[in-house]
């Protein structure tokens, strides 16, 4: 529906593309008054959300003019409206998110209102890519079975979303093995600019493409100049049903670019080096944007790349601009010549198209000479951990070491460890596994996959090893997971796939697998020996997130990699060698093979993309992207508006949140007499609140399982259970590698039970506290939620009966879902931690101050706190006005379902 605007700077106008005349709202219709064109690109974008949506209610000309003037050396301070164009959701998130609305129904009818308020008003697009396993690799028809496991687990939740797909307006649903929601963004939902078709409500209209996305790297399709980020799955809900989001003005960190990548650099060495820089130079809650003469070199699968990164370098956003690049990557893809002349004539007429002589007003500027890049992985835990290729081994080193002595093992420092423990397969063959060992190497994760020059490498790559006689070692699980049937439709115009099958890269599904904890279990022999003898195994991966515990539960350490080095990885066995200067292996006459014979050069690359890669392939790949294969047509789907919870279900159930809602909000407490659930470190990740892999036998979650007639081989993961608070509760700070200092020497979801000190899980004693009638708080150190946009790291840490978290610093999309699910976001003073306070945990912990939130009060800066006898005062990251609203609620749910009932009267 074309939005209304009050047109009070006059901006309303028209633009003809061809035989067509949009309404556009013209920001050149501001320059009397301010110089628009030094704005950043991400900033001129938003303005023209403004002018379009200027209302005097929601948005004020007052905004408008206080983005127009910004000012770049200034604080954030300023709150403004953005209503994003579209959803984009996959299905870990999505699932939840319909939950969500489905529940919201029931809710206003209970509460006398209409149940079909509840539909979203602005497309809403979710890809189910999340599901499937790699339980099945190696073999020819890998990709067939995991296809049929996938569905004989996730049936009914595939059932609930066709539902979904019925049930509300605007809501479209990629089914599943189709690809990964970013790459199918990147290369076929997005629109870069939306061209309306008019009608009674209003004329065509054209605007720029924006969305917000349930998964924190929908930040890829920056790439293609489309601003948009991701959120919780919470405020997507909201934002679906009509509710823009509250933001603050933020600071832009302007990223010039010069030159170019030198021979034997990749897309994913330039952005491990762009991700060291960034988070280096802090830009956490700031946009950032690429300009120069050196984004005209940077391909747009690169930039899509880099875009895809953002969360792990902690900003917003990470935007290129529109240029001719855009517009060949658009015909490229198959997109309709209107489509891509629209795109041009609209980011020229608004200044949205690349000028690389002209360099917008900044708040901070970095700068990156291309030429200057060079072959790096990243690892063993973090994204940001960038090593040289040529240093890989001794860093390597350094970090098991480390990780041996963190666990108890007698390392010494610079002392190379080496355990090798005797396997024999169920075949009969026989090896060692020793620490360093590589027992994952997965071509996976839309990060790499969308890119056809780094596969078309790794294709390459994998034809010159087997051409040489090399071959991967026995301990190693390799597996292919493209994010779309496009990548194997070239690999097999190439000719590439046998040479991959031949090293065991064969299709193992069309899907986020490995990157998100679904890399499938590793034989039992080699499991048993990891396992047994605490072996610090390596997962070396093509995706962007490698947070401890999150590819597999068997592996300690995992390393992010181009894909033609995770084939390479694979061929070598070990993080433990120099891949650089030593052999990778020994031909069939006896003769060293080194990486830099079997590395392709970039005109083999280049070639064999440019032979392999046209525009129709796209088009007939996403011709029929809705309809799914005979399996998701012949699901039986529930039908009505309202659905019909099944109480025994294990995988979809009526969540409480809006279970005798009062149809106003309760009256604000401080909180009194709490307990530490958790006194958790630095770098506590969304994976460690909210784990997404798979589910224990032992833990809460499993047991709850088990009890209810499940067997373990049923388990599936937590992320495809997310539409069942019943376990994703229990999963709640139950990742194996999370340690709670409250629990000393411990790892997983422990903690102690206080007064009396019993050890149990961080569930059963949030269940006990329960009961006692006792609040909880969270203690945490710096980069508190970093990782995906997780909408249960908060909804879980809600349902445990945590009031509040106190940290160093806390995640953007993680400190939004706190607030949206009714938690306080609280930081230390600068200077003051835990242990600068003295803080154990074991104290009882007191939050007063909060009558500052009451309506239309200044929202009060700090709060007070004191833990037993230490008295200090906290700083409020409730952000803005409309977020404080949010808490006053309960929680944007609540809030949004009031107002919805509200409206109608």
């Amino acid at each position: 529906m074309p939005a209304s605007s009050r047109n009070s700077f006059g901006a309303r106008s028209d633009l003809v593309v061809g035989d067509r005349t949009y309404e556009i709202f013209r920001l050149s219709a501001l320059s009397p008054r301010f110089d628009v064109d030094r704005l950043p690109y991400s900033f001129k974008v938003l303005l023209e959300n403004l002018l379009r949506h200027e209302d005097e209610l929601t948005v004020r000309s007052a905004d408008v003019e206080a983005l127009a003037g910004w000012d770049p050396q200034a604080e954030p301070s300023k709150e403004i409206a953005f209503a994003p164009a579209r959803i984009l959701m996959q299905d870990f998130t999505g699932v939840p998110a319909v939950v969500d609305l489905a529940a919201m129904r029931d809710a206003m009818t209970a509460m006398g209102g209409d149940p079909a308020l509840v539909n979203p008003q602005i497309p809403a697009e979710l890809v189910i890519d999340h599901s499937i396993v790699a339980d099945v690799y190696g073999v020819p028809d890998a990709f067939k079975r995991n296809a049929e496991l996938e569905f004989e687990r996730n049936a009914e939740r595939y059932r609930f979303l066709r539902w979904g797909q019925t049930a509300f307006d605007t809501l479209k649903v990629v089914p599943p093995n189709t690809g990964i929601c970013h790459q199918v963004n990147l290369e076929y939902l997005a629109r870069v600019v939306f061209g309306t078709e008019g009608g009674p409500d209003g004329p065509a209209q054209a605007y720029p493409d924006t969305l917000l996305g349930t998964d924190s790297h929908t930040t890829m399709v920056n790439g293609l100049g489309v601003v948009g980020w991701g959120v919780g799955g919470i405020e997507a809900e909201a934002a679906m049903l009509g509710q823009p989001v509250s933001m603050l003005i933020p600071r832009v960190v302007g990223f010039k670019l010069t030159g170019s990548l030198p021979e034997g650099s990749t897309a994913t060495d330039l952005v491990l080096t762009v991700t060291e820089m960034l988070r280096r130079h802090g830009v956490v809650g700031k946009f950032v944007e690429f300009y120069g003469e050196g984004v005209s070199s940077v391909p747009l699968a690169n930039r899509a790349t880099i875009g895809n990164m953002s969360p792990e370098y902690g900003s917003t956003c990470a935007v290129f601009p529109i240029d001719e690049e855009t517009l060949a990557y658009l015909r490229l893809t198959g997109r309709p010549d209107a489509q891509v002349a629209l795109v041009e004539a609209y980011a020229k007429a608004q200044g949205l198209w690349h000028d690389p002589a002209r360099e917008p007003e900044y708040s901070e500027l970095l700068t990156l000479d291309l030429s200057t890049v060079v072959p790096s992985i990243a690892g063993p835990a973090r994204p940001q951990d960038r090593v040289r290729l040529d240093e890989a081994e001794p860093a390597y080193r350094a970090a098991v070491g480390r990780i041996l002595r963190s666990i108890g093992q007698s390392v010494g420092e610079g002392e190379d460890p080496h355990h090798p423990v005797p396997v024999t397969l169920e075949d009969g063959r026989s090896f060692d596994v020793d620490h360093g060992h590589v027992v994952i190497a997965a071509i996976t994760s839309c990060t790499n996959t969308s890119n056809p020059e780094v596969m078309m490498a790794a294709g390459l790559l994998a034809k010159n090893a087997v051409e040489r006689g090399l071959t991967v070692k026995p301990w190693v699980k390799t597996s292919l997971a493209p994010g779309s049937k496009v990548v194997m439709d070239y690999y097999e115009r190439a000719g590439l796939v046998p040479y991959l099958e031949k090293l065991g890269f064969d299709l193992v599904g069309f899907g986020c697998t490995t990157c998100i904890g679904n890399s499938g279990p590793l034989l039992p022999e080699i499991s048993a020996a990891i396992n047994d003898q605490d072996l610090a195994a390596v997962a070396v991966l093509s995706g962007n997130r490698n947070f401890e515990g999150r590819i597999n539960p068997d592996v300690r350490m995992n390393y992010l990699a181009s894909p033609p080095l995770v084939v390479a990885y694979a061929i070598a066995g070990t993080m433990d060698a120099d891949l650089v200067n030593h052999p990778l292996g020994v031909d069939g006459d006896g003769n060293d093979v080194y990486l830099r014979d079997i590395w392709p050069t970039p005109k083999d690359v280049t070639s064999v993309v440019d032979g392999s890669i046209e525009s129709a392939m796209f088009r007939a790949s996403y011709d029929a992207v809705f309809q799914g294969d005979e399996r998701w047509r012949s699901l039986d789907v529930p039908t009505g508006a309202a659905y019909e919870w099944d109480s025994r279900s294990t995988y979809v159930r009526e969540p409480p949140y809006f279970v005798d809602l009062p149809e106003t909000p309760r009256p604000l407490s401080d909180v009194r007499d709490a307990r530490v659930l958790a006194r958790l470190g630095d770098s506590v990740t969304t994976d460690h609140i909210s784990p997404a892999g798979s589910i224990r036998a032992d833990s809460p979650a499993g047991r709850w399982l088990l009890d209810g007639g499940a067997t373990a081989k049923d388990f599936n993961s937590y992320g495809s259970r997310r539409g069942n608070h019943e376990v994703m509760i229990r999963g709640t700070f139950a990742n194996i590698r999370l340690r709670n200092q409250l629990a000393a020497g411990t790892e997983g979801g422990v903690t102690r039970h206080l007064p009396d000190g019993e050890v149990m899980s961080i569930y059963d004693a949030a269940k006990r506290y329960e009961t006692e009638g006792v609040p909880l708080v969270i203690l945490a150190g710096k980069e508190y939620g970093t990782g995906s946009s997780r909408d249960w790291a908060a909804k879980g840490t809600a349902l445990l009966g945590v009031r509040a978290v106190i940290a160093e610093s806390l995640e953007r999309i993680h400190r939004s879902n706190l607030v949206g699910m009714g938690i306080l976001p609280l930081q230390y003073q600068p200077g003051d931690t835990a242990e600068s306070l003295g803080l154990t945990g074991e104290e009882v912990v007191t939050i007063t101050g909060l009558e500052g939130l009451a309506d239309d009060a200044p929202l009060p800066r700090t709060l007070a706190v004191t833990a037993g006898d230490v008295h200090f005062d906290v700083i409020l990251r409730i952000d803005t006005p409309k977020e404080a609203e949010y808490y006053r609620h309960g929680g944007i749910l609540p809030y949004v379902l009031r107002q919805l009932k509200a409206s109608a009267g």
